[in-house]
């Protein structure tokens, strides 16, 4: 069946009732955290809710008051998931989310246009489309793109906006003659029902089951953002349409306003002002590194001058990483010393090193990783590794200051 949200996309409230209500689970995905959510699969008689399908996400919105997290296609059934149980033949008011929908049909009415003119422009074949988030991609049977093709694409599917053409939605019979006469990508193994074509007046016709806008003049504008290598022999465009842009034109405005203000140039001067900044940076890194190796030798032999240095080295250091804490072990010796070094923040996070007898390496190093929340490896009297935090350094110290006196007491 062709649902409401298909027959008339800009309407916002529905009246229906409920078919079914059946106890469910819901897998969603938080801040990359999996949950299972318990609650409800609702059949309704109709829905301007619509079901995720066509490479467009679902709507959302409120059944009876309670919100839709979840709405899919199942045969010619939308089911919406809700965390509460309605009644069976209840009458139910249906509220859309409609920024989030007419975000939507001005990317997907947009992947239709563009579609429709790569292929006549320049015969490339869309293969695939996805409405992301933030930008949306379309998926073209080309191995690349020539210079300015994409500029000349652009410019085409923004005249095709002002020139204000007519979307209309028609729903044929799947034996009917037209049907052939359409762009496609073939239906769904569940497909039921009439076929429903979204045709650009004397631009395109192409099934889908998507929502769409009624007017090519509302999709306002089209970005081509550019494109990039997708995969076997294919390219990936990247746009945006409509409020999209105008969002994407203010942050990249407040973005050039602060690297002004950063950078103290105009915008014109951004790029080459952070590259020669960048260079600085390499060299004073460049730098950096030389005096911390220098600075490694000369506390090595700082240690091995002194009269009464035992058979036991700590150090925290800041800065360094794992050569400047390997110079230290070498230039020291570790045969018959243990040496623990670390560096990073005092608190947080960083690298460590053991080296020393390889007895009490083998014996400690994990347990120094442990307490160091880390994770290490060790061979030949060295055992180093990350640290997810040097909170307990001190207590590592300990642990090593009672292993080394050992050594002293002559123990093996």
């Amino acid at each position: 069946m062709a649902f409401q949200c298909q027959r008339d996309s800009y309407l916002l409230e529905f009246d229906t009732s409920v078919v079914s209500c059946v106890p469910a689970e819901l897998k969603l995905e938080n801040n990359g955290k999996k949950e299972k959510l318990k609650g409800f699969n609702v059949n309704l008689k109709d829905t301007i809710l619509f079901p995720e399908g066509g490479g467009q996400p679902d709507d959302h919105g409120t059944v009876g008051g309670v919100p839709v997290l979840r709405v899919v296609r199942q045969g010619p059934e939308a089911v919406h998931f809700i965390s509460s149980a309605l009644e069976e033949g209840q009458e139910v008011h249906i509220k859309l989310d409609w920024e989030r929908r007419f975000d939507h049909m001005q990317q997907h009415s947009g992947q239709h246009l563009i579609t429709a003119l790569a292929e006549t422009m320049f015969g490339y074949k869309t293969t695939s489309w996805e409405l992301g988030r933030q930008r949306s991609s379309i998926e073209l049977d080309t191995a690349s793109v020539k210079p300015g093709e994409m500029d000349a694409l652009e410019a085409a599917v923004n005249e095709k906006i002002r020139a204000h053409i007519p979307v209309t939605v028609k729903l044929l019979s799947i034996d009917d003659p037209a049907v052939e006469k359409v762009r496609s990508r073939g239906l769904p193994d569940d497909h039921a029902g009439p076929i429903r074509i979204i045709d650009i007046e004397g631009v395109d016709a192409n099934m889908c089951c998507g929502t769409h806008v009624s007017n090519l003049s509302h999709l306002q504008i089209i970005k081509i953002l550019g494109t990039e290598k997708g995969k076997k022999n294919k390219t990936n465009l990247i746009f945006i349409a409509g409020n999209r842009v105008l969002k994407y034109a203010e942050k990249s405005y407040n973005i050039e306003k602060s690297l002004t203000v950063l950078l103290k140039t105009g915008a014109d001067e951004h790029v080459d002002a952070v590259d020669k900044i960048q260079k600085t940076v390499k060299r004073l890194q460049k730098s950096n590194l030389t005096i911390l190796r220098d600075m490694a030798v000369l506390i090595a032999q700082n240690f091995k001058n002194k009269t009464d240095r035992g058979n036991f080295f700590s150090l925290h250091n800041k800065d360094g990483d794992n050569e400047f804490m390997n110079i230290i072990a070498n230039e020291i010796g570790f045969q018959d010393t243990v040496i623990f070094l670390t560096v990073g923040e005092e608190k947080g996070a960083g690298l460590f090193l053991l080296a020393g007898p390889e007895n009490i390496v083998t014996e400690v190093g994990p347990r120094v990783s442990e307490l160091l929340q880390g994770k290490g490896a060790g061979k030949a009297g060295r055992y180093q590794g990350k640290a997810n935090s040097l909170v307990k350094r001190a207590e590592a110290e300990s642990l090593l200051r009672e292993h080394s006196s050992k050594l002293t007491a002559g123990e093996e």
